[in-house]
């Protein structure tokens, strides 16, 4: 399909899901992160362009990489991001290809094998390039198409898989570090299902799968996958303006660092809220915050995200 050039209002081109599957990378700028991130798999006119920028706090038992055998963490982290995402045909489906680029300021308070610790940290994280298509329901489609079907939603399937790359700032004589030296790949599969015309109800299962880091500190780090599931309630208002509500849970990733298999078996929980409102023509602002509910060797924080996107074409 030829691309087609969106109208000059968001609204009418990309209904604010982008940002969405976009400011993902916020909380998963690490291995392992695991994100509150409805709409990841809801299409985009072919040749659509887009420039975002965010920014997102956390506070309590949250480290940049979660995976780090730090126990009893107090940590407060700021996250920012600057992302690309284009969408294309790909075999007559539609595609994106998202590249990703954070950074990580903070403080980290804990415990570890050596007793108490103290860590302050900033620098960018592991660049993050996503590829997504959608599979079932969502052909490669112009803005006429787009609009058609945010009128009369179609249940769709879509498959994404992220690579992070070991770019990120990274001392071996330092325990916890903002980049996680080692490649790391998410693949994900997704479904929305239109439930009445103005709610969608969107559910996820994916899994990381690990490289290991053998400059770590205290001896070679593996790690075991991270499986995940996600569900997401969406209600529309208008063109460009929702909000969702939205839990995930996650379990994995038992490692081993220097031959010792350690007990961190991860099963953990959160829930949130996130709403997307479009402003200015081609602007969109994205708010959302999680809570953790359930919490098994870490991740037990509030998080906060504010975000920006701009449509280039």
């Amino acid at each position: 399909m030829k691309a087609a050039p969106c109208p000059a209002l968001w609204r009418e081109c990309v209904p604010g899901a982008w940002l969405i599957g976009l400011f993902a990378m916020l909380w998963a700028a690490s291995a392992g992160a695991q994100n509150l991130a409805p709409r990841t798999f809801w299409p985009a006119p072919v040749g659509t362009k887009v420039l975002a920028a965010g920014y997102a706090h956390a506070a309590g038992d949250v480290l940049v990489d979660p995976s780090l055998p730090v126990y009893g963490v107090d940590s407060r982290i700021h996250n920012a991001l600057l992302a690309y995402l284009q969408t294309f045909d790909l075999g007559g489906r539609t595609a994106n290809v998202l590249f990703e680029l954070p950074y990580s300021d903070g403080t980290t308070r804990g415990i570890v094998e050596t007793g108490p610790t103290r860590r302050d940290f900033s620098g960018f994280n592991d660049i993050g390039v996503t590829l997504m298509i959608n599979l079932l329901g969502a052909p490669a489609m112009s803005p006429a198409d787009m609009q058609a079907l945010r009128a009369n939603p179609r249940p769709i399937v879509g498959v994404s898989v992220k690579l992070l790359a070991p770019t990120g700032a990274y001392d071996d004589e330092r325990l916890i570090n903002v980049g996680g030296n080692r490649w790391a790949t998410h693949v994900k599969l997704g479904a929305i299902i239109p439930l009445r015309p103005l709610w969608l109800l969107e559910l996820e299962a994916g899994a990381w799968f690990l490289g290991d880091d053998d400059d770590y500190l205290t001896g070679r780090r593996e790690q075991e996958p991270i499986y995940a599931l996600e569900a997401h309630l969406i209600r529309r208002f208008k063109p460009g303006f929702w909000a969702s509500l939205e839990a995930n849970w996650y379990t994995g990733g038992r490692q081993t660092i220097g031959g010792n298999e350690l007990v961190d078996l991860k099963s953990n929980s959160r829930i949130g809220a996130t709403v997307v409102v479009p402003f200015a023509g081609r602007n969109a602002l994205k708010l959302g915050y999680s809570v953790s509910m359930r919490t098994r060797y870490g991740g037990d924080s509030n998080q906060l995200l504010v975000a920006w996107q701009h449509l280039l074409k």
